[in-house]
């Protein structure tokens, strides 16, 4: 075999490239017990080059090439390719646990990885568990350290390309001379020696294409046509290749050697069964996409220390590249015909069942030893009893256990890398579920998973937010299990508050530009009491209600960093850099106030407190940014279902019925201040690692018609101002049901109250009244003018339900009927709806029987009832043409949802109130319903403006109301 000139021998002459000191490598252990810091070392088997090499003999120029690059490798940053000894401080493993200070530092943005592999994976989004350390650095620099931890593990605010690493080549760009850069040395350049004078008389030889057995391969030096000295693969393997092959593969005790076969074969059909990485006979073969064949273990070790090449060609080769040789080999190869080693046995085995062969013998000398032990027991008759494994004290049971425990060593250090806890759990867990002790082996099971027995204590907490366990209902269903099943599977109360602490608000840190007006800085506010700051005097009354809330902004700040993620995913969906957005964020807020009616304790006496209750909440909407130097806001995060009770968040509860004006404002004040001040400043909070700025806008839009009025100082819902939107009076909306448009706003209501108090003009109680448009009380908080979609479809079914009551009973040709005859038409229309629809008749209408009463199938159901047809017929164009408005204002997106019945919206309102003032004019002559009137006249213009009506609606606050 020729050999190529060691680097020794070669002078490279002055000025060639100078050599990077690689720094100090991870002291990382492999299976064998040899370190990584040397190729050379590893394949020599601990010993060094000096130590190996004799008089007449060399390492292989290839083991020195890769001893060469990989110390090159380690020069490098894994993340970004950055040389090390260039980046100020530590260097880190990228396959190691993270140390005590960087675990730390994630720990408080809230990642819990343990390891770097993790991070990296999350941060930069590379998998480097599947690094191979000869084509890939082990260690990564402090900066991109830097990046993981303030990006908290989760991800980069920096602009860090991962490096694209390759095997290692003739065309390779670490081993290969490289042209050095200009360096500056204060205001003078000067240029580095030119790469062809540094290489004038140096030679380049490719190691990464070998050649083939018996081929030869002229290389050439850069920069000339001289003819190299040839290099040629190895013909036979050498003791040298033997010895770092053993290091690699360790299979001496399991493939068998070529000198078995007991007959004399020729070298090449010989050569041809012959595993080209180990010299054994193959043990489970396989061939690469070249023709060569190799041993299965063997291959795959070789690729991951050597890279994914053919040893014999060095070709590329993946072991997913790797499929079985053709069925006739394998069939000649089985058949090979091998002496048994064993002293005393000259049998002629074939390949295929030689193992059993083996096993034979194995099993004859256990079968000896245990013969010759029972004799041995049978004549020492005068010793003491054996005792039970299990009565044995502890060192009594390793002593006895000792040759069992070492067999099973060797087999996890062999076969499941030195997992010895594992071999034995699962013997144990098979033990089980031979002897159908299924039980105990799933709880076994569940142990090995890491699950363990009990539950978490967030999942506890969200078994009993689910199932509405009140705190001592939980209390007792957790002493219940433990007492009856011996185990802990629910986790105690304390746990769970302590898991709910991170949920609820004043948990997150954050700040205000300018700072809250009458507002604390503190962050850490929890539940507080709602009437706690008022001032009271001597001749006040104890107030008779119990109030709840969070603070308005830590609430808000909570609910924010509920949706972290989603708003960063928003902004890597629009390609938005993360880093460079953070200011111009809005954060839209849709707020809701409903009454409870009956929320008494049903099962004994609790405080005097009203039996009625009114309940605040909030929902995030939408979060748009503006990002530096855009002219339009891009919307990050839309709420997909805003009007479910998950994403409507509770801000006060209190036990106060809603027409008490004076309790309910007093109790709102605080909320109302917080909300004022929080308008004219910018939240700062940390987002994906970063602080953003923050602006809120609120909506005031879950109301209905009754709350709307209490808060804006309006007439109650029978006033002849029937309308919340504009100034229209009952008659005039009946004469013109549908040109109409909104008018009124908070701050015209304001003005209006202040005519009301001072009367300026000194009218007249009916003038002034004109005046103001029934504005009585002083508004005191805002609202956005729009049309609650929930309780329009409920005050529109009761007006239907009526309707239906009326053409039972053939009104349109009576005169004041009598409260009898109305009656019985009410109870003839239950009757039908319960026989027909199974509707059960309710004492007030609710939304879930408003959706079933306004369908076509309801109409005619309640037409069986009508004797005229005409009625009929009028009757269903009136529900069709309701039906084709209803998706408008219910939808969350009209436009998208249902842009046709949108477009002819206008069309289908004034059809329907020319149905209402010609064939139903009996009931509409000089008057409509608030809610039939929002809908003919107000709903085009609301859907123009805000772009939507039902995602505004109240419906997500009244679905939460069961969670009071």
């Amino acid at each position: 075999m020729e050999k190529a000139p060691l680097p020794s021998e070669t002078q490279p002459e002055k000025g060639a490239l100078l050599v990077i000191s690689p720094p100090a490598a991870p002291n990382i252990e492999l299976d064998d017990g040899v370190a990584t810091g040397s190729v050379m070392k590893l394949c020599l088997g601990g010993k060094s080059k000096e130590n190996v090499e004799g008089p007449g003999q060399r390492v292989d120029k290839k083991l020195q090439e890769m001893d060469t690059h990989m110390n090159h490798l380690r020069c490098f940053c894994r993340l970004c390719g950055m040389v090390l000894r260039k980046v100020k401080g530590p260097v880190h493993d990228v396959h190691g646990d993270l140390d005590d200070a960087s675990k730390a530092a994630l720990r408080k943005m809230g990642c819990k990885f343990t390891s770097w592999p993790e991070v990296i994976l999350k941060v930069f989004k590379v998998d480097v568990t599947e690094d191979i350390e000869s084509v890939h650095p082990l260690s990564f620099c402090h900066r991109c350290w830097m990046a993981s931890i303030r990006g908290g593990g989760f991800c980069s605010f920096s602009r860090t390309r991962v490096p694209e690493w390759k095997p290692h080549s003739s065309l390779c760009h670490l081993c290969s001379p490289r042209k050095p850069s200009f360096q500056r040395t204060g205001r003078k350049r000067r240029k580095a020696i030119p790469r062809a004078q540094s290489l004038a008389k140096r030679t380049r030889w490719d190691h990464s294409d070998s050649i083939a057995v018996g081929e030869r391969r002229t290389l050439r030096p850069f920069g000339g046509h001289h003819h190299a000295p040839v290099v040629r693969a190895w013909r036979k393997p050498s003791s040298q290749r033997e010895q770092w092959v053993r290091n690699i593969t360790h299979c001496q005790k399991d493939h068998l050697s070529t000198k078995l076969i007991s007959e004399k074969l020729p070298v090449d059909f010989l050569f041809s069964f012959t595993c080209l990485v180990c010299d054994h006979l193959l043990s489970d073969p396989v061939q690469s996409p070249c023709g060569h064949l190799f041993c299965r273990s063997c291959i795959i070790k070789y690729t991951y220390v050597l890279g994914p090449h053919c040893p014999a060609c060095n070709l590329p080769c993946a072991p997913d590249d790797l499929t079985p040789p053709a069925k006739a080999f394998l069939s000649a190869l089985l058949s090979l015909p091998l002496l048994c080693p064993r002293s005393g046995c000259s049998e002629q085995v074939r390949l295929d069942s030689f193992k059993v062969h083996c096993l034979g013998h194995e099993l004859d000398e256990q079968d000896t030893n245990q013969q010759s032990s029972e004799l041995y027991l049978l004549n020492n008759k005068g010793g003491r009893p054996r005792q039970h494994l299990l009565s044995l004290t502890r060192r009594a049971q390793k002593h006895r256990l000792r040759d069992l425990k070492n067999q099973v060593k060797v087999f996890a250090d062999k076969e499941e890398g030195g997992d010895l806890k594992s071999v034995c759990l699962t013997m144990f867990l098979l033990a089980l579920r031979s002897g159908n002790e299924h039980r105990q082996a799933d709880e076994l099971e569940a142990m090995m998973q890491g699950r363990g027995f009990g539950l978490h204590p967030a999942v506890c907490l969200a078994i009993r937010v689910n199932t509405f366990l009140s705190c001592s209902q939980y209390h007792k269903m957790y002493r219940t299990v433990k007492a009856t099943s011996g185990r802990q599977i629910f986790q105690p109360l304390h746990t769970l508050r302590a898991a709910e602490k991170e949920l609820l608000p004043g948990f997150h840190q954050f700040e205000w530009q300018p700072a809250l007006k009458n507002v604390s800085t503190s962050c850490n506010v929890g539940i507080i009491n709602g009437v706690s700051g008022w001032a009271s005097s001597v001749d006040d009354a104890p107030a008779d209600t119990i109030t709840r809330r969070f603070r308005y902004d830590v609430a808000l700040v909570s609910a924010l960093k509920d949706l972290e993620e989603d708003i960063m995913e928003g902004l890597r969906e629009n390609g938005m850099e993360d880093s460079a957005c953070t200011s111009g964020f809005s954060v839209m807020i849709k707020e809701s106030c409903d009454g409870m009616g009956d929320v008494s304790e049903k099962h004994g006496g609790g405080p005097v407190v009203p039996e009625k209750a009114v309940r605040f909440s909030f929902t995030v909407m939408s979060v748009s940014v503006l990002a530096d130097e855009e002219e339009e806001e891009v919307t990050i995060f839309t709420e997909p279902k805003p009007n479910s009770e998950l994403s409507c968040k509770p801000l006060c509860l209190t036990f106060v019925d809603e027409s008490d004006h004076e309790t309910l404002t007093a109790v709102l004040s605080p909320i109302v201040a917080e909300r004022n001040a929080m308008k004219e400043s910018r939240l700062i909070l940390s987002l994906g690692g970063l602080l953003r700025s923050i602006r809120f806008h609120f909506r005031g839009t879950g109301y209905d018609e009754k709350m709307v009025r209490e808060m804006e100082g309006l007439e109650a819902s029978g006033s002849t101002y029937i309308c919340t939107l504009c100034d229209s009076s009952r008659a005039e909306a009946s004469q013109n049901m549908v040109l109409h448009s909104v008018t009124r706003c908070h701050e015209e209501n304001l003005e209006r109250y202040e005519i009301w108090r001072t009367n300026p003009f000194s009218e007249s109680v009916d003038e002034l009244r004109d005046r103001v448009k029934g504005v009585s009380a002083k508004p005191f908080m805002e609202t956005h003018p729009t049309l609650d979609a929930l309780h329009c479809d409920i005050g529109n079914a009761t007006e239907f339900y009526k309707i239906f009551q009326d053409e039972i009973g053939e009104v349109y040709q009576k005169v004041n009927p009598s409260r009898e005859e109305r009656r019985s038409w009410r109870a003839a229309l239950d009757k039908q709806l319960r026989k027909k629809m199974k509707l059960k008749p309710v004492m007030r209408m609710n939304g879930n029987y408003a959706r079933r009463l306004m369908t076509q199938e309801a109409v005619e159901v309640v037409c069986e009832l009508v004797p005229s047809k005409e009625r009929r017929e009028a009757l269903r164009e009136l529900m069709r043409l309701y039906l084709q408005m209803k998706p408008v204002w219910r939808a969350t997106c009209p436009a998208k949802e249902c842009p046709d019945q949108l477009c002819s919206y206008s069309f289908n309102s004034q059809s329907f109130a020319d149905l209402l003032s010609s064939t139903f004019k009996y009931r509409y002559n000089g008057k409509i319903t608030n809610y039939l009137h929002k809908t003919l006249a107000h709903v085009p213009e609301i859907i123009e403006r805000d772009g939507s009506i039902g995602a505004w609606a109240s419906e997500g606050n009244e679905s939460a109301n069961k969670l009071f």
